[in-house]
């Protein structure tokens, strides 16, 4: 083989290497639920909330403002990954509320009161805070399990993938048992009947949905797993 050839052949190859690593990497983005842009943003939020509100320091509240005004940009531009469709309203209408903080802030580093400044920085900082609780699942259980859910809903049952439903079917319920075992924090007792009630629909319904993959049942399957995204849509419920 010529070298003309090899090199050729590797370039291909390289290429497509770099193609199956890019879709795989997307892949991941999309049953990621975390959004890099409002991250980013923490930049901002850690010296203003964790330093200079304490200190009452107005000109370094000042300061952040440039930097402020461009990563807010970027969270308004963001785009949520699929795997957060569902949240797409609650996102929009925590954006409006973030976005109007953003400019309240930049009105208040424009004036002189310090006071004004500082209500701004509590308000920007509860506004940042309750849109990532919208991106953010409340339990780590609880994401684990939307997580490896996100397929079966959107992938595995609409395109009749049998062999995948039945392959997945065992750690879904594994995921399922693990939401069960979860004791809520202090702040949530209010909820904890509710949500013992929903997470033990949740493990029948996985049951459900491992007893038709263990039957080979195809239409179980799907009806199966519909019914387990609307037990987990009603365990999400429990903490609007």
């Amino acid at each position: 083989m010529s070298n003309k050839f090899r090199i050729l052949g590797l370039a291909v190859l390289a290429l497509a290497l770099f193609v199956g690593v890019s879709a795989a990497q997307e892949k991941t983005a999309e049953v990621t639920a975390s959004v890099p842009e409002f991250t980013a943003f923490h930049e901002v939020i850690q010296p203003m909330w964790h330093t200079a509100y304490p200190a009452k320091d107005g000109a370094a509240l000042r300061g952040l403002v440039p930097r402020m005004n461009e990563l807010a940009a970027k969270v308004y531009a963001a785009k949520l990954p699929a795997i957060l469709h569902e949240k797409e309203d609650n996102w929009i209408t925590g954006l409006e509320a973030f976005r109007k903080s953003v400019d309240d802030y930049n009105k208040a580093a424009e004036g002189k009161d310090d006071a004004v400044l500082l209500t701004a920085a509590e308000t920007l900082h509860a506004k940042y805070e309750g849109l990532g609780r919208v991106i953010r699942p409340v339990l780590a259980e609880v994401g684990a399990f939307h997580q490896a859910l996100y397929p079966f809903v959107h992938q595995y049952a609409p395109e009749n993938k049998y062999d995948k439903i039945r392959g997945g079917a065992a750690d879904l319920l594994a995921k399922a048992e693990a939401v069960a075992k979860v004791t809520l924090p202090a702040r949530q007792a209010a909820k904890a009947e509710a949500f013992k009630a929903a997470a033990a629909a949740l493990v029948e319904a996985a049951k459900a949905l491992a007893a038709a993959a263990d039957g080979h049942d195809h239409d179980g399957m799907v009806k199966g797993v519909e019914t387990l995204h609307t037990k987990y849509q009603a365990l999400e419920a429990v903490f609007e």
